[in-house]
């Protein structure tokens, strides 16, 4: 079988080559107080031409599209669980951890990383390594918990 290619003239190319270099128009929308209907023709505004569409310019983070009264998203990392532990280990805080199996261990934070805490336990038992997913919750031992 024989294969073709598509032959493209000379005027098409460049016709495709400049369509991406067209300016856009968009019309300027005015805001109509309620009740009120003015037909009166709006005028049109020529929009300012980006040299290149991946640049995001001084918009920051902000999503493609977003308007001017939209607030931008909040970050992914806070840093709060980061610093809710290295308080309770700088005051060396006897915790309570629950598990999601009911169980509860009680002791001091010693250090922590992204996947787990060691608990230090001062009532003779042993130390701890606990996974943050096997953790249901914890708080402050002395305080009440419903």
């Amino acid at each position: 079988m024989k294969e073709t290619i598509d032959s493209v003239t000379a005027g098409e190319f460049t016709e495709k080559e400049n369509f991406g270099n067209r300016k856009l128009i968009r019309p300027i929308l005015q805001r109509e107080s309620p009740g009120t209907h003015n037909p009166a023709p709006v005028p049109t505004q020529e929009r300012r031409e980006r040299n290149d569409r991946h640049d995001r310019g001084d918009r920051g983070d902000r999503p493609m599209g977003g308007g001017a009264g939209k607030k931008p998203a909040p970050p992914e990392q806070t840093n709060a669980e980061n610093f809710y532990y290295q308080k309770q280990m700088q005051s060396r805080t006897p915790m309570v951890i629950v598990l999601h199996d009911g169980e509860e261990i009680h002791g001091i934070i010693e250090w922590y990383d992204k996947n787990c805490l060691k608990v230090n336990r001062d009532s003779g038992e042993p130390n701890l390594m606990i996974y943050k997913p096997a953790i249901k919750y914890m708080y402050k031992e002395g305080e009440n918990q419903h």
